[in-house]
């Protein structure tokens, strides 16, 4: 029970402290991070506006670092489904309501991200983090479908 709910934990810290990170590129590789960098003159009004770039698509071209963050979103938002999952009752809802959650939580995670001098949130990350969790629970479906035969 206390392992269940600690490596829930452990990987939604984990997620929130690479999310901390400025500029993604490690400055100092004996820690592999970098000291964060708040920016005091975001507010949540001037992320969440209609018309600011949390709302837009990426500016960055689309190279192989690009495409293996994204797989890395997918597949840790994707373990992160499994764990929660694992610690909700069995239920008739228990996919979605695992499925909602983790959206929650990428959704703050996206937020947390446009406060970080050299980050930015974008809602399209919400969407491949959200994909990420229901591609591991439909994956997870499948697999529980295919045992019981």
């Amino acid at each position: 029970m206390i392992f269940k709910r600690s490596s829930v934990l452990i990987l939604l810290f984990a997620i929130s402290y690479f999310s901390h990170t400025p500029h993604l590129k490690v400055t100092n590789p004996t820690s592999w991070s970098n000291p964060s960098i708040w920016d005091y003159k975001a507010t949540l009004w001037s992320i969440l506006q209609p018309g600011s770039s949390f709302y837009t698509s990426y500016t960055y071209g689309f190279n192989l670092e690009f495409i293996l963050r994204k797989i890395a979103h997918i597949s840790f938002f994707g373990l992160l489904a499994l764990l929660i999952y694992w610690n909700f009752k069995k239920s008739s809802w228990r996919y979605v309501k695992v499925w909602f959650l983790l959206t929650c939580f990428a959704f703050l995670d996206e937020l947390h991200q446009a406060f970080i001098i050299g980050r930015d949130g974008r809602i399209i990350d919400v969407a491949i983090d959200s994909f990420g969790g229901a591609l591991f629970l439909f994956l997870l479906y499948r697999y529980k479908k295919i045992s019981n035969f």
